[in-house]
């Protein structure tokens, strides 16, 4: 017998399509999120040269005034030191803002992810519906093989007996 066409054929092909492009999206995700993360960590350096500068010139100002550096180079010093902190101020705004840019981008990775999952999950389903529907299908072939061959076998068995009729 001809074995039948699996009827959801075409649905999973289009569950399989679904698959592969939440799999690129999570792909595209993950490389935003890293993308995201390499300009973090450039901000976070450029904020910890800024601190860096920021420490050494406040160790510079309190090494005049031990010395005992006249007042009006102490207020050019403190004036610098206002200019650098506002200077360290923003750097650490940009890094609080590029730490958004990177939580909405880990939460979009993750909610790809799940979508992924989710279309997998689809897949897997369908693959055991396609073998539960592979196992009733061939039941019902071998049935209906059975059964013809009976009624063969009883087509065979009246032939004859109607041939062992006819002889005697």
């Amino acid at each position: 017998m001809k074995k039948e066409k699996y009827p959801l054929a075409e649905l999973v092909q289009i569950k399989q399509k679904r698959l592969e492009e939440a799999e690129r999206i999570l792909k595209e995700k993950r490389e935003a999120l890293a993308r995201e993360e390499e300009k973090l960590a450039k901000v976070q350096a450029e904020r910890n040269k800024v601190k860096g500068h920021q420490e050494s010139k406040l160790a510079q100002l309190r090494a005049e005034m031990d010395k005992g550096a006249p007042s009006l180079k102490i207020q050019q010093m403190k004036q610098y030191l206002k200019l650098v902190m506002e200077n360290l101020k923003q750097q650490d705004a940009k890094v609080k803002e590029q730490k958004k840019q990177v939580d909405a981008a880990a939460a979009q990775v993750e909610a790809a992810r799940r979508e992924y999952l989710k279309r997998q999950t689809d897949i897997e389903k369908l693959s055991l519906h396609h073998k539960e529907w592979d196992k009733e299908i061939s039941k019902e072939i071998l049935r209906k093989e059975i059964i013809e061959e009976d009624e063969l076998g009883s087509m065979q068995h009246e032939r004859l007996k109607k041939k062992k009729h006819k002889e005697t």
